[in-house]
């Protein structure tokens, strides 16, 4: 038994409350369906901004009736405190993943990205707080390592932010430290490394590359590669993503106040990850034996390379990935060619 299913073992005995921000989106979603599963009780907090009422359908089909009478939804904005005071009321842990993501839309439009992760951040610190929320537990990005040149990224290692949403995400891991040594609230940071899995979004202009890759190939369109295809990252497969918020929320006072890495440690380039994907999907389509990228220009504020050190967050959360990058595209491949092509 390892320590993260001795917690949910733990937590399946007495359950708790449990308030997940972003709860339509892709990982808010995998939060609750995880959470209803172990029998917790969860309100969930979207404005569909990004994220889907379809995603909440979803979780809804995958637990029991009774499960799913566990979950409160709210129909709200983290930039209106109110909001926020309402949503965090009675609380024991909140994950905190709403946001407006993707270094391209911020870039397009710094304001909008500013308001929802700064402002609604700041907001969820101050109801967090009031209401005595025992772990508060955000959504932060490697996004924040910018220019520094180092590989594997550590986390108290940063660079020069590249974008607005990297500037963003710096000031809520700030903004964190700032209401632990003024207030004393615990918080903890994870940095994600391009996560990906089940209901990631293949649609619009800021869809992540995964989806976005094997809707392509799976409805015959190009397959777009920025760049010469050597930029590299470090995949993050959703149930590692689950695994380490959980762990974080409950984790010893210790642990609290910082921020940890949420990767696996491997590096795969863009054209690694094509071939990985082309080869899953080309027994069901043979039409991709021969598909080749289309290779275009590098994107403004991507960083070239990033790997992660994860033994911090082992160490000190416990945290084991359950699914390295191939493992991690067999699964979502199966997925995706349910939900794509139905």
């Amino acid at each position: 038994m390892t320590h993260y299913t001795e917690i949910l073992a733990q937590l399946n005995k007495k359950p708790e409350k449990w308030l997940v921000t972003g709860v339509a989106g892709f990982i808010g979603s995998n939060l609750l369906e995880t959470l209803l599963k172990n029998n917790q009780y969860v309100v969930g907090l979207d404005n569909f901004a990004t994220g889907h009422r379809h995603n909440l359908d979803q979780v809804k089909a995958c637990v029991t009736s009774g499960q799913w009478l566990n979950f409160t939804f709210i129909e709200g904005d983290i930039r209106d405190l109110a909001t926020c005071r309402l949503a965090c009321e009675s609380m024991t842990y909140i994950l905190h993943e709403a946001a407006l993501g993707s270094v391209p839309r911020s870039i397009a439009d710094p304001i909008n990205t500013n308001e929802n992760n700064i402002s609604g951040f700041l907001n969820m610190l101050v109801a967090a707080r009031d209401a005595n929320v025992k772990r508060f537990v955000y959504a932060a990005s490697s996004s924040t390592y910018g220019d520094h040149p180092g590989l594997p990224k550590v986390e108290d290692k940063i660079g020069k932010p590249l974008s607005p949403y990297a500037v963003t995400k710096l000031v809520n891991e700030l903004y964190a430290q700032v209401f632990a040594d003024t207030y004393g609230f615990k918080t903890i940071g994870l940095r994600y490394f391009n996560v990906f899995g089940r209901r990631q979004d293949p649609n619009g202009a800021y869809a992540a590359v995964i989806p976005k890759w094997v809707e392509a190939m799976i409805t015959n369109k190009p397959v777009v590669i920025n760049g010469d295809g050597e930029t590299s990252r470090d995949f993050c497969y959703i149930d590692n993503t689950i695994q380490i918020n959980i762990l974080a929320a409950v984790a010893s006072d210790d642990a609290a106040n910082q921020v940890y890495n949420v990767a696996v440690g491997d590096r795969t380039t863009l054209n690694d990850l094509f071939e990985l994907i082309r080869a899953g999907l080309t027994k069901q389509y043979p039409h991709l034996k021969n598909l080749s990228p289309l290779y275009q220009d590098f994107r403004a504020g991507d960083v070239r390379h990033s790997l992660a050190d994860i033994s911090k967050a082992k160490n000190q959360l416990g945290y084991c990935p359950s699914h390295r990058i191939n493992a991690g595209v067999d699964e979502v491949l199966k997925w995706y060619v349910k939900d794509i092509v139905g």
